[in-house]
Protein backbone atom coordinates (compact mmCIF):
# COMPACT_ATOMS: atom_id res chain seq x y z
CA UNK A 1 0.00 0.00 0.00
CA UNK A 2 3.03 2.52 0.44
CA UNK A 3 3.52 2.58 -3.20
CA UNK A 4 -0.36 3.96 -3.72
CA UNK A 5 0.60 6.74 -1.19
CA UNK A 6 1.28 9.95 -3.41
CA UNK A 7 3.56 12.48 -1.14
CA UNK A 8 2.76 15.63 -0.38
CA UNK A 9 5.52 17.35 -0.20
CA UNK A 10 6.19 19.83 -3.27
CA UNK A 11 9.68 18.85 -3.15
CA UNK A 12 9.29 15.39 -3.80
CA UNK A 13 6.33 15.91 -6.44
CA UNK A 14 7.40 15.73 -9.87
CA UNK A 15 5.81 17.80 -12.36
CA UNK A 16 4.36 16.53 -15.69
CA UNK A 17 6.80 16.65 -18.69
CA UNK A 18 6.07 19.45 -21.17
CA UNK A 19 5.38 18.04 -24.77
CA UNK A 20 7.41 19.24 -27.25
CA UNK A 21 6.57 21.22 -29.88
CA UNK A 22 7.19 19.60 -33.06
CA UNK A 23 7.77 21.64 -36.72
CA UNK A 24 4.73 21.36 -38.81
CA UNK A 25 6.09 22.12 -41.95
CA UNK A 26 2.90 21.64 -43.42
CA UNK A 27 1.64 24.49 -41.72
CA UNK A 28 4.16 27.02 -42.92
CA UNK A 29 4.39 25.61 -46.60
CA UNK A 30 1.34 27.19 -47.86
CA UNK A 31 1.73 30.98 -46.22
CA UNK A 32 5.55 30.87 -47.55
CA UNK A 33 4.59 29.77 -51.43
CA UNK A 34 1.69 32.20 -51.03
CA UNK A 35 3.79 35.03 -50.27
CA UNK A 36 6.81 34.24 -52.01
CA UNK A 37 4.51 33.70 -55.78
CA UNK A 38 3.21 37.11 -54.29
CA UNK A 39 6.14 38.73 -54.17
CA UNK A 40 6.81 36.79 -57.86
CA UNK A 41 4.00 38.82 -58.82
CA UNK A 42 4.82 42.36 -57.71
CA UNK A 43 8.71 42.74 -58.57
CA UNK A 44 7.60 43.48 -62.22
CA UNK A 45 4.85 45.98 -60.95
CA UNK A 46 7.67 47.70 -58.91
CA UNK A 47 10.20 47.47 -61.30
CA UNK A 48 7.62 49.69 -63.72
CA UNK A 49 6.82 51.92 -61.34
CA UNK A 50 10.68 52.57 -60.04
CA UNK A 51 11.56 53.44 -63.35
CA UNK A 52 9.23 55.55 -64.13
CA UNK A 53 11.25 57.95 -62.30
CA UNK A 54 14.36 57.28 -64.34
CA UNK A 55 16.01 59.82 -66.20
CA UNK A 56 16.23 57.43 -68.54
CA UNK A 57 18.47 58.66 -72.11
CA UNK A 58 17.70 56.43 -75.07
CA UNK A 59 17.04 53.39 -73.28
CA UNK A 60 15.25 53.09 -69.83
CA UNK A 61 17.31 49.42 -69.00
CA UNK A 62 19.18 50.52 -66.91
CA UNK A 63 18.96 53.25 -64.06
CA UNK A 64 20.57 56.52 -64.67
CA UNK A 65 18.89 58.98 -61.74
CA UNK A 66 15.75 60.46 -60.19
CA UNK A 67 13.62 62.50 -62.08
CA UNK A 68 9.68 63.84 -62.09
CA UNK A 69 9.99 65.00 -65.57
CA UNK A 70 8.34 61.93 -66.69
CA UNK A 71 5.38 62.26 -64.76
CA UNK A 72 5.19 65.87 -65.59
CA UNK A 73 4.88 65.26 -69.59
CA UNK A 74 4.07 61.55 -70.35
CA UNK A 75 3.23 62.53 -73.72
CA UNK A 76 6.51 63.37 -74.42
CA UNK A 77 7.25 60.26 -77.01
CA UNK A 78 5.56 60.76 -80.37
CA UNK A 79 1.74 58.89 -80.16
CA UNK A 80 2.15 57.47 -76.91
CA UNK A 81 -0.74 59.44 -75.45
CA UNK A 82 -2.59 58.88 -79.09
CA UNK A 83 -2.00 55.29 -78.32
CA UNK A 84 -3.19 55.11 -74.66
CA UNK A 85 -6.41 56.61 -75.62
CA UNK A 86 -6.99 54.66 -78.78
CA UNK A 87 -7.09 51.85 -75.66
CA UNK A 88 -8.84 53.02 -73.58
CA UNK A 89 -11.47 53.60 -76.15
CA UNK A 90 -11.68 50.56 -77.88
CA UNK A 91 -11.82 48.86 -74.88
CA UNK A 92 -14.48 51.18 -73.03
CA UNK A 93 -16.50 50.76 -76.36
CA UNK A 94 -16.06 47.27 -76.18
CA UNK A 95 -16.50 46.24 -72.53
CA UNK A 96 -19.77 47.91 -72.38
CA UNK A 97 -21.24 46.39 -75.65
CA UNK A 98 -20.03 42.86 -74.57
CA UNK A 99 -21.21 43.06 -71.12
CA UNK A 100 -24.79 44.39 -72.43
CA UNK A 101 -24.63 41.09 -74.87
CA UNK A 102 -22.89 38.93 -72.40
CA UNK A 103 -25.25 39.25 -69.39
CA UNK A 104 -28.62 38.30 -72.00
CA UNK A 105 -26.81 35.70 -73.22
CA UNK A 106 -25.85 34.19 -69.54
CA UNK A 107 -29.39 34.94 -68.56
CA UNK A 108 -30.87 33.49 -71.31
CA UNK A 109 -28.08 30.05 -71.13
CA UNK A 110 -28.56 29.72 -67.68
CA UNK A 111 -32.51 30.21 -67.01
CA UNK A 112 -34.26 29.07 -70.04
CA UNK A 113 -34.00 25.79 -72.07
CA UNK A 114 -34.31 25.66 -75.55
CA UNK A 115 -32.84 23.94 -78.61
CA UNK A 116 -29.39 23.94 -79.38
CA UNK A 117 -28.64 24.92 -75.93
CA UNK A 118 -25.30 22.51 -75.99
CA UNK A 119 -24.48 24.40 -79.56
CA UNK A 120 -24.51 27.74 -77.59
CA UNK A 121 -22.39 26.91 -74.93
CA UNK A 122 -19.65 25.41 -76.78
CA UNK A 123 -19.53 28.61 -79.42
CA UNK A 124 -19.27 30.50 -76.13
CA UNK A 125 -16.65 28.74 -74.90
CA UNK A 126 -14.74 28.40 -77.87
CA UNK A 127 -12.79 31.88 -77.88
CA UNK A 128 -11.97 30.84 -74.68
CA UNK A 129 -10.34 27.58 -75.65
CA UNK A 130 -8.74 29.04 -78.98
CA UNK A 131 -4.95 30.45 -79.27
CA UNK A 132 -5.12 34.22 -79.65
CA UNK A 133 -2.72 33.45 -82.81
CA UNK A 134 -5.65 31.13 -84.46
CA UNK A 135 -8.20 34.00 -83.59
CA UNK A 136 -6.62 36.76 -84.90
CA UNK A 137 -5.94 35.21 -87.75
CA UNK A 138 -9.42 34.29 -88.66
CA UNK A 139 -10.59 37.15 -87.81
CA UNK A 140 -8.10 38.98 -90.28
CA UNK A 141 -9.43 36.48 -93.01
CA UNK A 142 -13.58 37.09 -92.42
CA UNK A 143 -12.59 41.08 -92.37
CA UNK A 144 -10.28 40.80 -95.82
CA UNK A 145 -13.01 38.58 -97.79
CA UNK A 146 -15.18 40.64 -96.73
CA UNK A 147 -13.79 43.57 -98.07
CA UNK A 148 -13.94 45.51 -94.80
CA UNK A 149 -10.79 48.15 -93.98
CA UNK A 150 -8.78 47.50 -91.01
CA UNK A 151 -8.86 50.18 -88.75
CA UNK A 152 -10.76 51.09 -85.50
CA UNK A 153 -13.78 49.23 -86.29
CA UNK A 154 -12.37 45.83 -86.84
CA UNK A 155 -10.21 46.39 -83.43
CA UNK A 156 -13.25 46.90 -81.57
CA UNK A 157 -15.40 43.80 -82.89
CA UNK A 158 -12.86 41.73 -82.51
CA UNK A 159 -12.29 42.49 -79.05
CA UNK A 160 -15.81 42.47 -78.69
CA UNK A 161 -16.10 38.99 -79.73
CA UNK A 162 -13.67 37.42 -77.08
CA UNK A 163 -14.77 39.94 -74.12
CA UNK A 164 -18.37 38.11 -74.80
CA UNK A 165 -17.39 34.91 -73.69
CA UNK A 166 -15.75 36.11 -70.41
CA UNK A 167 -18.41 37.91 -69.70
CA UNK A 168 -20.96 35.23 -70.10
CA UNK A 169 -19.02 33.31 -68.22
CA UNK A 170 -18.32 35.30 -65.13
CA UNK A 171 -22.24 36.15 -64.93
CA UNK A 172 -23.34 33.09 -65.57
CA UNK A 173 -21.61 31.86 -62.30
CA UNK A 174 -23.19 34.47 -60.03
CA UNK A 175 -26.86 33.67 -61.69
CA UNK A 176 -26.19 29.92 -60.69
CA UNK A 177 -25.67 31.67 -56.89
CA UNK A 178 -29.31 33.20 -57.20
CA UNK A 179 -32.04 31.96 -54.91
CA UNK A 180 -34.54 31.52 -57.39
CA UNK A 181 -37.20 31.71 -54.07
CA UNK A 182 -36.35 35.65 -54.06
CA UNK A 183 -38.03 36.24 -56.97
CA UNK A 184 -40.94 33.66 -56.26
CA UNK A 185 -41.60 36.14 -53.15
CA UNK A 186 -42.04 39.10 -55.69
CA UNK A 187 -44.23 37.17 -57.52
CA UNK A 188 -46.40 36.44 -54.54
CA UNK A 189 -46.40 39.96 -53.73
CA UNK A 190 -48.03 40.63 -57.63
CA UNK A 191 -44.86 42.09 -58.96
CA UNK A 192 -44.30 41.82 -62.91
CA UNK A 193 -41.33 39.71 -64.61
CA UNK A 194 -40.07 43.21 -65.39
CA UNK A 195 -40.51 44.50 -61.95
CA UNK A 196 -39.31 41.45 -60.57
CA UNK A 197 -36.02 41.40 -62.64
CA UNK A 198 -35.33 45.11 -62.10
CA UNK A 199 -36.12 45.27 -58.35
CA UNK A 200 -34.56 41.79 -56.92
CA UNK A 201 -32.39 39.86 -59.67
CA UNK A 202 -30.51 42.78 -61.40
CA UNK A 203 -29.70 44.44 -58.41
CA UNK A 204 -27.95 40.97 -57.04
CA UNK A 205 -26.53 40.75 -60.40
CA UNK A 206 -24.82 44.14 -59.92
CA UNK A 207 -21.45 42.60 -58.38
CA UNK A 208 -21.21 40.12 -61.05
CA UNK A 209 -21.85 42.31 -63.76
CA UNK A 210 -19.25 44.96 -62.72
CA UNK A 211 -16.66 42.05 -62.00
CA UNK A 212 -17.46 40.70 -65.21
CA UNK A 213 -16.87 44.42 -66.84
CA UNK A 214 -13.59 44.88 -65.15
CA UNK A 215 -12.15 41.71 -66.21
CA UNK A 216 -13.34 42.49 -69.97
CA UNK A 217 -11.71 45.84 -69.75
CA UNK A 218 -8.43 44.52 -68.49
CA UNK A 219 -8.55 41.79 -70.94
CA UNK A 220 -9.28 44.27 -74.08
CA UNK A 221 -6.79 46.86 -73.04
CA UNK A 222 -3.75 44.47 -72.55
CA UNK A 223 -4.68 42.67 -75.68
CA UNK A 224 -1.65 42.87 -78.42
CA UNK A 225 -2.22 39.48 -80.49
CA UNK A 226 -5.55 40.22 -81.80
CA UNK A 227 -5.32 43.96 -82.29
CA UNK A 228 -1.95 43.37 -83.97
CA UNK A 229 -3.74 41.22 -86.75
CA UNK A 230 -6.72 43.40 -86.90
CA UNK A 231 -5.87 47.08 -86.24
CA UNK A 232 -4.30 47.84 -89.44
CA UNK A 233 -3.01 51.53 -89.10
CA UNK A 234 -4.58 51.38 -85.83
CA UNK A 235 -2.33 51.60 -83.02
CA UNK A 236 -3.28 50.52 -79.69
CA UNK A 237 -0.77 51.01 -76.27
CA UNK A 238 0.35 47.28 -76.26
CA UNK A 239 1.35 47.84 -79.71
CA UNK A 240 3.87 51.10 -79.32
CA UNK A 241 5.15 49.36 -76.16
CA UNK A 242 6.29 46.37 -78.32
CA UNK A 243 7.10 48.53 -81.53
CA UNK A 244 9.24 50.74 -78.16
CA UNK A 245 10.65 47.56 -76.49
CA UNK A 246 12.80 47.10 -79.67
CA UNK A 247 15.00 50.29 -78.90
CA UNK A 248 14.10 50.34 -75.86
CA UNK A 249 10.56 51.01 -73.63
CA UNK A 250 10.04 54.68 -72.94
CA UNK A 251 10.14 55.43 -69.16
CA UNK A 252 6.48 57.80 -69.67
CA UNK A 253 5.55 54.33 -70.99
CA UNK A 254 5.95 53.35 -67.57
CA UNK A 255 4.54 56.35 -66.11
CA UNK A 256 0.89 55.28 -67.82
CA UNK A 257 1.80 51.49 -66.58
CA UNK A 258 2.41 52.69 -63.07
CA UNK A 259 -0.99 55.23 -63.47
CA UNK A 260 -3.11 52.45 -64.58
CA UNK A 261 -2.10 50.22 -61.83
CA UNK A 262 -2.78 53.17 -59.15
CA UNK A 263 -5.96 53.89 -60.50
CA UNK A 264 -7.28 50.12 -60.49
CA UNK A 265 -5.75 50.04 -56.85
CA UNK A 266 -7.92 53.43 -55.85
CA UNK A 267 -10.96 51.97 -57.47
CA UNK A 268 -10.85 48.59 -55.42
CA UNK A 269 -10.01 50.41 -51.94
CA UNK A 270 -12.82 52.82 -52.60
CA UNK A 271 -15.17 49.70 -53.40
CA UNK A 272 -14.10 48.43 -50.21
CA UNK A 273 -14.31 51.34 -48.14
CA UNK A 274 -18.25 51.99 -49.78
CA UNK A 275 -19.43 48.77 -48.92
CA UNK A 276 -17.54 48.96 -45.07
CA UNK A 277 -19.39 51.93 -44.91
CA UNK A 278 -23.10 50.63 -46.46
CA UNK A 279 -22.67 47.83 -44.41
CA UNK A 280 -22.61 49.80 -41.46
CA UNK A 281 -25.48 51.87 -42.04
CA UNK A 282 -27.17 49.22 -42.86
CA UNK A 283 -26.28 47.41 -39.56
CA UNK A 284 -27.87 50.39 -37.72
CA UNK A 285 -31.39 50.21 -39.15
Amino acid sequence: MRGEIMSTDPATRHAAPTPRRRFDAGRWFVPVVGGLAFLYLLVPIAYIFVFSFNDAGRTNLTWRGFTLANWQDPCRPSQLCEAFGNSLMVAVIATTVATVLGTMIAFGLERYRFRFAGSANMLIFLPLATPEVVLGASLLSQFLNLGVQLGMGTTVLSHIMFCISFVVVAIRARIATLDPALEEAAADLYASGRTAFWKVTFPLLIPGIAAAALLSFAISFDDFIVANFNSGAYTTFPQYAYVAARRGIPAEVNVLGSAMFLGAIALVVGVQVWRYWRGRKLAAL
